[in-house]
């Protein structure tokens, strides 16, 4: 029996280990030079001015979407193909989440679908569009924010599988998926299946510096130790009745929002930097497997795989997951499970969770993201899978399908 093969692994080698025992060792688990470091190798990577590190990829959807300014009544739109935080964010802030249907070659959030819905409704009606990277397919976020500026939207990207991504906008340059020159914010996450594992860990990037320095603050309690943004006065900040001039105290700080301790610690940032060194070659290692699974099914016609449309668009995908649809996806799923093979779904509609029945969405609301659903399924993809790990995968595949 061939030893188990999830569909997703973390890699941890021993510069990373070594990484991570040299901030042990020193004066700061947290709040440390690290962060600094990884925020700055983090934005130069993807081509963004700022980066925020934050506690996980959650956390960075919620800060994202106050840093937007969602606010109780506003609508936002994105995609049932996700995992739930992509919605969930939104709620969190008292807005209204929005859901348009995929397009069933791509699996993303379809662009039609979502100027469709925005034409039905008076102007003004939404706030907001977060399109997601799903599966590493980078979104056009170039057309998304045509749409969004026609309609005077903000855009949250959710990249969180689509570190290394590109696509070619119509000016013939590469855009990095969560670059910030079509979205205002973009997110990610360090979860151990990812491109780069922190253990936990996120990171928003954007271009805008407001919204930048508005991160800051509420990823840390909505505090600020930055005099020239204070509010009291220097006799309220010292305790000193008259004090009238002078500077402020060194321990004194100001809560100026509600924010939350979403900080990430400094040994996840130095594992996390330390992953950074070699995303690229993680990248690499990806996309060989795609092409290997690519050139396994692709006379095969009973199973479908993501198409890249690459004939209209000149991308890089990054390969977070490999999906591919069947019809019987369950027959599929436990044979493989049974040969130690762990596939993996990737996702239940959201619109369908119970929470979100509760707001009014029901079977049959987005038929494509539905019956996408009903087919898909997420093969082992990681770039420690050997070759004879994805054989075993594809050989399995052939004889189940061949059986049926």
């Amino acid at each position: 029996m061939m030893k188990p093969i999830p569909y997703g692994r973390q890699e941890i080698t021993a510069s990373d280990i070594q990484a991570v025992t040299s901030v042990l060792t020193s004066d700061y688990l947290t709040q440390g030079p690290n962060i600094k470091a990884f925020e700055d190798a983090f934005a130069a990577y993807i081509g963004a001015k700022y980066a925020v590190a934050v506690s996980n990829g959650t956390a960075a959807l919620h800060l994202a979407a106050m840093a937007a300014g969602v606010k109780p009544g506003d609508r936002v739109i994105t995609t049932p193909i996700t995992f739930a935080a992509s919605a969930n964010c939104v709620r969190y802030c008292g807005g209204e989440v929005v859901f348009a249907d995929i397009d069933p070659d791509t699996f993303l959030l379809d662009i039609n679908k979502v100027r469709a819905l925005l034409e039905q409704h008076p102007r003004n009606t939404f706030q907001g569009i977060i399109p997601v990277d799903f599966a590493g397919y980078p979104v056009d976020m170039e057309a998304f924010r045509t749409l969004a500026d026609e309609y005077g939207m903000w855009i949250i990207e959710d990249a969180c599988h689509a570190p290394g991504a590109w696509f070619t906008d119509s000016k013939g340059v590469r855009q990095m998926a969560g670059n910030g020159v079509y979205a205002d914010l973009a997110i990610y996450s360090f979860h151990p299946v990812k491109h780069i594992a922190a253990g936990e860990g996120g990171m928003i990037t954007t271009n805008d510096e407001t919204l930048y320095k508005k991160l800051l603050t509420l990823r840390t309690h909505g505090i600020t130790k930055n005099q020239n943004d204070f509010s009291n006065s220097l006799e309220m900040a010292t305790g000193v009745p008259g004090m009238e001039t002078g500077t402020f105290p060194g321990w004194y700080m100001e809560m100026q929002d509600l924010g939350f301790n979403y900080r990430l610690t400094d040994f996840q940032a130095a594992l996390g930097l330390s992953q950074l060194q070699r995303a690229d070659e993680g990248l690499m290692r990806r996309v060989e497997i795609a092409r290997v699974y690519d050139q396994a099914f692709q006379h095969n016609d009973k199973i479908e795989c993501q198409q890249l449309q690459l004939k209209e668009r000149d991308l890089e995908h990054a390969y977070h997951l490999y999906v591919i649809k069947l019809a019987d996806r369950l027959g599929l799923y436990n044979y493989l499970k049974e040969k130690n093979i762990y596939a993996q779904v990737h996702y239940f509609p959201t619109h369908l969770m119970p929470y979100y029945r509760q707001q009014g969405w029901k079977p049959g609301d987005f038929p494509l993201a539905e019956k996408y659903y009903s087919q898909c399924l997420s093969l082992p993809m990681f770039p420690s899978l050997t070759e004879k790990e994805q054989t075993f995968v594809i050989d399995q595949i052939n004889q189940f399908l061949t059986s049926k």
